[in-house]
């Protein structure tokens, strides 16, 4: 499990990698408890500043693993393995987190990135959200993450299309900090990271909790209702016609049931 993500620590900035190339670093569940177990150990180490996550091979994230999900329907518990706690995970971490978006970030993979602090993205990243490409309802809380940092209306078109978006087009509704050219990413998003950890330490720890606390507000909206219809869409045969569609590289057949 340990080999899902890796993190390496120097000069203060942490870097957490997800280490599924082979499967475009798509969330299983042995990635997700990995992740949640590597930010558990950050928050512990007094030594970090910063945490930078980034992806190994072409692709950021490409968001959930569909072959697991679809082995997991109809078992009972979350077929999801969690992500939405492992993202809250993330979001609550007490170092500022960078993002660093190489390629595709979908799905997941954009609340992924969301759900850090900053984002600095390659010119030939892309971000998008395919939910009902395949039959499926963004989680309440997730698409309250996209309301919060893109706004309604972009959230809706993102959502509604399921069509990704280049960088820039994501810097223009603020969905990214920065975009650089692919060779400059890396040493753009250190020298982001260095320029943070600089920073004095208890500053950085209680400007990230006024920010948290400034946005949990969002936290008291009730939404049982929708996390069933959510649910519903999961479970449902157009998500798993969906999720085989993707699989195989063809167009899905809706029925609306």
């Amino acid at each position: 499990m340990s080999d899902e993500v890796l993190c390496a620590i120097e000069g203060g900035v942490a870097t957490v990698t997800l280490n599924r190339p082979g499967q475009r670093n798509a969330m299983n569940s042995a990635l997700l408890a990995t992740l949640r177990l590597r930010f558990e150990e950050l928050d512990a180490n007094r030594d970090v500043r910063v945490v930078v996550v980034r992806g190994a091979g072409p692709a950021f994230c490409a968001g959930m693993d569909l072959k697991e999900m679809e082995e997991r329907r109809g078992v009972p518990g979350d077929p999801e393995g969690g992500v939405i706690e492992v993202l809250q995970r993330v979001e609550r971490s007490r170092h500022p987190t960078i993002a660093m978006v190489h390629g595709d970030a979908i799905a997941g993979g954009c609340e992924l990135a969301l759900h850090c602090d900053l984002r600095v993205a390659s010119e030939v990243a892309r971000f998008g959200m395919p939910l009902a490409r395949i039959g499926l309802v963004v989680p309440f809380t997730l698409g309250q993450k996209l309301v919060e940092v893109i706004g309604p209306a972009h959230t809706r078109h993102l959502l509604f299309t399921g069509q990704p978006i280049d960088a820039r087009r994501a810097l223009e509704i603020g969905m990214v900090h920065q975009v650089v050219g692919a060779a400059e990413l890396e040493a753009a998003t250190y020298q982001l990271a260095q320029s943070i950890a600089r920073n004095a330490p208890l500053a950085l720890a209680g400007i990230k909790a006024t920010i948290l606390r400034a946005v949990s507000l969002r936290e008291g909206i009730a939404h049982a209702d929708l996390d069933e219809a959510s649910a519903r869409a999961r479970q449902s045969a157009d998500a798993s016609e969906g999720r085989r569609a993707m699989l195989e590289k063809r167009r899905p057949v809706f029925r609306g049931e």
